[in-house]
């Protein structure tokens, strides 16, 4: 199957099986999304959602955050996945959306990047979501299905080269639904351990399917 068939195919499947796909991290405005996709860099979504009800009543904003003593946001998010270092990109995120940006939650990547403790993929999470910005953001699930499937080549070695061909390939005003299609696909079928490929929608148009079947 060619390339532009498979995206083909696939997006087709998506839009008549998942029209509605969203982030599973729960939020009410950017601030509060940035700092849950954040805390979320090698955490599970839901262990996020458990922490952030408490984290957001105590500082609402990030003009609070910029002024929170560290050792106190840090006994609010032990619980996460590297919980020192997220300490002080919190807070110093905070200090620099007052500083540099007037507390408001910058709408493009460059800007977003340059805030500590973001990097490309929270930068397009944040734009995609926030925004509607025509990027994908690369993490674990949606690196690992965009090769299985075949929508990466295996010279797509780094997060942003898949991103990159991701984009190439997929209409702007899909993007930002796709990342939300290819988060929850490998979140819940293409698995990293024992993928459910029997089950999976688009395993007719799955390169790591097809070859399980010549084996």
């Amino acid at each position: 199957m060619k390339r532009k068939e498979r995206y083909s195919e696939i997006i087709n499947w998506f839009q008549k099986n998942m029209a509605v796909a969203e982030s599973e991290l729960h939020y009410k405005n950017p601030y509060e999304l940035l700092v849950a996709v954040i805390l979320s860099a090698q955490c599970t979504d839901v262990r996020v959602n458990m922490v952030t009800p408490d984290f957001f009543k105590k500082y609402p904003n990030s003009q609070l955050l910029a002024e929170a003593n560290a050792e106190d946001v840090f006994q609010l998010i032990r619980s996460i996945s590297y919980p020192n270092s997220k300490t002080k990109h919190l807070t110093a995120m905070a200090r620099m959306l007052e500083n540099d940006f007037g507390g408001a939650v910058p709408d493009n990547v460059n800007d977003l990047q340059k805030l500590p403790g973001v990097g490309i993929k929270t930068a397009n999470v944040v734009a995609s979501i926030v925004y509607g910005k025509p990027v994908i953001a690369v993490d674990t699930h949606v690196f690992r299905v965009a090769h299985r499937t075949g929508l990466a080549e295996e010279s797509d070695k780094t997060p942003e080269k898949v991103g990159k061909r991701l984009e190439n390939n997929i209409p702007e005003q899909l993007r930002a639904i796709s990342h939300h299609w290819l988060i929850l696909h490998g979140r819940y079928v293409c698995t990293a351990r024992s993928p459910h490929c029997l089950d999976c929608g688009i395993n007719r148009y799955c390169k790591y399917f097809e070859n399980s079947l010549k084996k």
